[in-house]
């Protein structure tokens, strides 16, 4: 059962507002002022509050300017329930952080539809999201309202990359967000003796580019498409208007996009330390992992042993030779250049 803290001095509203949201099963806390109500908060952890503006010993924008002082209910979405209708009340509220506004007198089925919706976008934010593009349509729909990706990838925001093209380069400014439709992308960072490091892989349903944007830098690595691909270009004002839009879905959106730094950590430290071996059976599981269905289903490595190196950290002829060693342990097998996983829990036994 939900529970609302319902903030109002005047006693028939209050008891009014209380008994039809109890009648549409909440649980219903109140309070008569907004000092009282600040205290009702801090105790209780409401899953919504709904304030009143104009009260005694403290107003309702004090309520709301200390709810947000205060770690364990900040982000807790809060309602104003006035009488006031000017355009200045409603942007100072708005302002200062508020989620919505019911203005008296209302309805029981105002008060209800706006109760429910904000409760609704709350669920959203606290489910798990999907890192690709139902995340972030989850996100949109959230915070928004709407479903504006229909637009975002209509054939003019779709970019389609050829083999080996580059998608935007080291120590360029971002633009734009990028959403992988189709094909295989890697990032790399290359050094002045033209090694290169692959940083990431990339496919269907992935996101890329969204460090830089996050963080207001260049970008720290190069991306280029490994096969034929196409990607939908969401632009810049767009990713602005949606983390910027709402705390709750920039604090959301910035782990769903983060979630891949730990995993860039633990590779940089696997290259620096790890055996020539070691390397090669990660680089291979890693690729797996991205592109292949399941640990069961045969899948082909077919990246080229180029971009197999860089992404295990060694020299081409390194790789090769090992290569050759894993495939008379049938640990894998090469067909025609492509590379199958044979033994599976083998080369996790290499990495262990």
């Amino acid at each position: 059962m939900k529970k609302i803290l319902l903030i109002e001095d005047n006693e028939d509203i209050r008891n009014n507002t209380a008994e039809i949201l109890e009648l549409s099963n909440y649980k219903v806390v109140v309070a008569e002022n907004g000092k009282i109500g600040v205290e009702m908060a801090i105790e209780n952890t409401p899953d919504l509050i709904i304030c009143d503006i104009m009260m005694p010993e403290l107003d309702g924008y004090g309520v709301l300017h200390a709810i947000h002082k205060n770690d364990a209910i900040k982000n807790v979405p809060f309602i104003f329930l006035t009488a006031k209708t000017e355009r200045s009340d409603f942007r100072k509220g708005m302002e200062l952080g508020a989620d919505d506004y019911i203005t008296k007198p209302f309805t029981g089925t105002e008060l209800l539809n706006a109760v429910d919706s904000r409760l609704k976008k709350l669920d959203s934010l606290k489910e798990e999201l999907s890192p690709g593009l139902e995340g972030l349509q989850t996100l949109l729909e959230a915070s928004l309202g709407k479903n504006p990706l229909h637009s975002l990838t209509e054939d003019r925001n779709i970019n389609r990359y050829k083999k080996k093209q580059t998608i935007y380069s080291e120590g360029n400014h971002p633009n734009r967000l990028y959403y992988v439709l189709k094909g295989k992308i890697k990032t790399y960072k290359g050094n002045e003796n033209g090694r290169e490091l692959v940083t990431d892989l990339f496919s269907s349903g992935d996101f890329l580019g969204h460090i830089a944007l996050l963080a207001g830098t260049v970008y720290k690595d190069t991306a280029e498409a490994l096969e034929d691909s196409e990607l939908a270009i969401i632009p810049r004002e767009d990713f602005e208007e949606l983390v910027n839009n709402n705390k709750e879905v920039a604090q959301k959106f910035i782990k769903l996009l983060a979630k891949d730094v730990s995993s860039k950590e633990n590779q940089l430290l696997g290259l620096a330390y790890n055996s020539l071996r070691k390397k090669v059976a990660e680089a291979l599981l890693m690729v797996k992992e991205k592109y292949g269905q399941n640990e069961e289903q045969e899948f082909v490595i077919d990246i080229g042993r180029e971009n197999l190196a860089t992404i295990a950290g060694t020299a081409t002829e390194s790789l090769i030779r090992t290569l050759s060693d894993f495939r008379s342990e049938n640990l894998i097998d090469i067909k025609n250049g492509g590379i199958t996983i044979l033994d599976h829990k083998g080369l996790l036994n290499l990495i262990k």
